[in-house]
Order: C-alpha cells, then sequence, then structure tokens
C-alpha cells in the first residue's frame, strides 16, 4: 500500500513547517512537486527549496511533476473543476507507479493547509481508485492565519461569527446573511468591488509570510482602487500572485 503524506507548509516559508511536517518530509521515500507552468515556477522553486534545506542525508527522492491546467472555459464551473481533478489524479497516479510502484511513502507539500478551501484530499479519493492508499495529513498554518498575524488582528469580534468563502461567491450572491465578518479566499477579480463600501473594513494580504509579503488595511472605500492597482502590478512582476482579505462590516 502506498501511504500518501500530505504535509501542510504555510505559506512557501520554511520558517512556517511544523516539527510534524519536518519528520513526516524526511521519512517519505519519494516527495512529488507540481509544476505549474513558466509564470508560477516560484512555485516549484520554493518547494524544492524547503526540500533541499530538510532533506540532507535523508533518502528521499524529490520527482517534480507537470500539474494538469483546469479548462477555464468551460461554462459548468463544477463540472470543469471535476474534470481537472481527475486528470491530476492520474498524473498522481502514473508517476508514483512510474517512481515506487505499489508500496512506499509518497508526500505532496500543501500550500497552506489541506483541510481549508484545497482540492488535495479530493484528488487523492480519486488516486485511491486505482492505487490502495493510507493518507496522512500534517496540518500547515493557513494563509489566514497568516494574514490575521500580519495585521496582528483577531478574525472574529468578541462573541461574533465569521463566515469563510470564496470571491466567486461574493460576486454571484452578495454578502452572506448573519456575517459582519468575512474571510475571502480564491479571488482573482477583485471581488470586493461589489460590495457596498459604505462602513466596511479591509485587511488585505497578498504573499502573506513570504519575503515579498504585501499588506494593505482601511477602509473599503478608500483602498479598493489601490489595492487592485497594488495586485496588477504585483501579478505582472512575479508572474502570479497568491492573495486573501477580510471583510468587516461595522
Amino acid at each position: 500500500m502506498i501511504e500518501l503524506l500530505l504535509i501542510g507548509i504555510g505559506t512557501g516559508n520554511p520558517d512556517h513547517l511544523t516539527r510534524q511536517a519536518e519528520k513526516a518530509l524526511r521519512s517519505a521515500d519519494l516527495v512529488l512537486i507540481p509544476r505549474k507552468g513558466a509564470n508560477k515556477a516560484d512555485l516549484a522553486e520554493l518547494r524544492q527549496a524547503i526540500c533541499d534545506e530538510l532533506l540532507q542525508g535523508s533518502a528521499a527522492r524529490v520527482v517534480i511533476f507537470d500539474l494538469p491546467k483546469r479548462d477555464a472555459e468551460n461554462l459548468d464551473y463544477r463540472a470543469g473543476v471535476d474534470d481537472w481533478h481527475d486528470a491530476i489524479a492520474r498524473v498522481w497516479t502514473d508517476t508514483i507507479q512510474a517512481e515506487i510502484g505499489d508500496t512506499g511513502r509518497v508526500a505532496l507539500l500543501i500550500w497552506g493547509d489541506p483541510s481549508l478551501y484545497d482540492s488535495t484530499l479530493r484528488i487523492a479519493g480519486r488516486v485511491d481508485r486505482a492505487v490502495p492508499l493510507k493518507v496522512t495529513v500534517i496540518p500547515g498554518i493557513t494563509s489566514l492565519q497568516a494574514l490575521t498575524a500580519s495585521h496582528a488582528i483577531p478574525i472574529n469580534e468578541i462573541g461574533a461569527p465569521f463566515l469563510v468563502t470564496t470571491g466567486r461567491k461574493l460576486r454571484e450572491e452578495g454578502w452572506p446573511a448573519g456575517a459582519d465578518t468575512l474571510a475571502i479566499m480564491l479571488d482573482g477579480e477583485c471581488s470586493f468591488q461589489a460590495v457596498d463600501p459604505e462602513g466596511v473594513t479591509i485587511w488585505w494580504g497578498a504573499y502573506v509570510g513570504m519575503a515579498e509579503e504585501i499588506i494593505l488595511s482601511g477602509p473599503l472605500a478608500e483602498l479598493a482602487p489601490r489595492i487592485v492597482e497594488t495586485r496588477a502590478e504585483s501579478r505582472a512582476r512575479h508572474g502570479w500572485i497568491m492573495d486573501i482579505y477580510i471583510l468587516r462590516r461595522a
């Protein structure tokens, strides 16, 4: 049987790895690093740098594979994501079997944490149809934790709930009822522009926890244009961007 180690690595800062994560990584026979194209080469390089630092003296082999791209033109979002996950699962299966067969420990370094808006566990379920798996999850620092730490704020008001959702949901369905504080992830469209900014504060961050970190906070009405501009400039400069933000209504 293959044991699949899903190791949360925070936001790319090697200091974010827990001792549990380090031990799990060093115990692996094979470490898989996804390559997402030339524009996102930094992501593979950061994972490689973590392996170079932590795997000295370890027998683990590191293999880089090309990650299939999602068909962004598919009008059925859910069907497009399902097809994409199927394609990734096939690549995982083929790579694992080609490298170590049906026995061993395989590690994947997960940006953030496998529990929060990450599909790695769902993809692993698809792999299990072809190769029996034992899945072990090692939690990591999430981008939401890194964001609140960078701004030195709590995520919620006293005794109050907060809601974690996506930019697409915010654009399509508006501000969810029942929560005055929203954490928005997976937003490539600056969906805060669809929100009535009156009385709303935003805490925004890109590359949080990394050397390139950018954080901005203040009234949404004042900051929205600046964030849009800063985001576009940063993406053009680095070739990729990962950002997250919190919105709170007075």
